[in-house]
């Protein structure tokens, strides 16, 4: 999930950037975001649902990391406390996996 989860972060992006009219990141999403979807079908034959679907919140921390490394946002007090939640969250969720 974690796989299924950059896959689709970084295919998002590149569909932000191909905005300026760069059909490369436009095509670059959308087989990132493609090779997550499958990464997220591939965990959900061997996981469980109510254990996998939560650790895609993980996004939330991607998004907000790459938009700060690649496109210089500026990150406020109230994300940085949201990563902390997302990030405790999906590890009291993923160790509760037996």
């Amino acid at each position: 999930m974690v796989f299924s989860s950059i896959c689709v972060c970084i295919g998002q992006l590149c569909w932000k950037l191909s905005t300026s009219g760069n059909a490369r990141y436009l095509c670059a999403g959308f087989l990132l975001y493609g090779a997550g979807a499958l990464a997220m079908l591939t965990a959900y034959r061997f996981g469980s649902l109510s254990v996998l679907q939560p650790i895609l919140s993980i996004n939330y921390l991607f998004t907000i990391i790459l938009a700060r490394l690649v496109l210089n946002e500026a990150i406020t007090v109230y994300q940085v406390i949201g990563i902390v939640v997302i990030s405790g969250s999906v590890i009291l969720i993923g160790s509760s996996e037996h």
